[in-house]
């Protein structure tokens, strides 16, 4: 299994004013200038690393998950939630011929820890023995900072703010994530079962 994000983040999605405020409010004095990239850069590690932690993508992106073969002939679990569309799937057999699914041919499983691709009165369709799926879908809780969870926004300025504090020591302090991200995000870890399988 594979997984790659397919569009990425504008300048601007993620909240520089906000993690100015929440450093400059917790050391009582004035950032340096021309920091903005840093902290940009900050923002996106801490981001990248909280949604690698609950499998859930904050800001809406497209991404393309490739598979050898189904897990589950019946529904396919996605590794990232929440799912609001899926854009396409594709059958590739060894030779490289693509088949295009029909979307009549599968739903979309919502669910906010682990929604799952269905077939439609039948079990997915095989790519064969050599094969590959190309599965494409968009993730996310929307496409502003504002739809992002507010536990999980608070979260990652948290992190940022450590990776900020602690970048000149080449991740000594770092080891792990600071208790009260970790009690942030604890409400939205999943556990995984099966590698990605059916559950019970």
């Amino acid at each position: 299994m594979r997984l790659t994000e397919e569009t990425t983040l504008p300048a601007g999605a993620l909240p520089l004013a906000g993690l100015k405020q929440h450093l400059q409010l917790g050391s009582s004095f004035a950032l340096a200038p021309d920091q903005d990239a840093l902290l940009d850069s900050h923002l996106r590690a801490a981001l990248a690393v909280i949604e690698g932690r609950i499998a859930k993508a904050l800001l809406t992106r497209n991404f393309l998950l490739v598979l050898e073969g189904w897990r589950d002939a019946d529904a396919q679990a996605l590794p990232l939630a929440p799912v609001s569309a899926v854009l396409s799937v594709q059958l590739i057999d060894a030779g490289g011929a693509v088949t295009l699914l029909d979307p009549a041919r599968y739903r979309l499983i919502r669910d906010q820890h682990r929604p799952r691709l269905a077939g439609t009165g039948a079990a997915l369709p095989e790519p064969g023995t050599g094969g590959r799926v190309e599965l494409r879908f968009q993730a996310g809780f929307g496409e502003s900072w504002a739809d992002v969870p507010a536990d999980l926004a608070q979260a990652v300025l948290l992190l940022a703010a450590e990776f900020y504090e602690y970048r000149h020591d080449g991740g000594v302090q770092m080891a792990a994530l600071p208790a009260r991200v970790l009690a942030l995000i604890e409400g939205w870890r999943q556990l995984r079962v099966l590698g990605g399988g059916r559950r019970g």
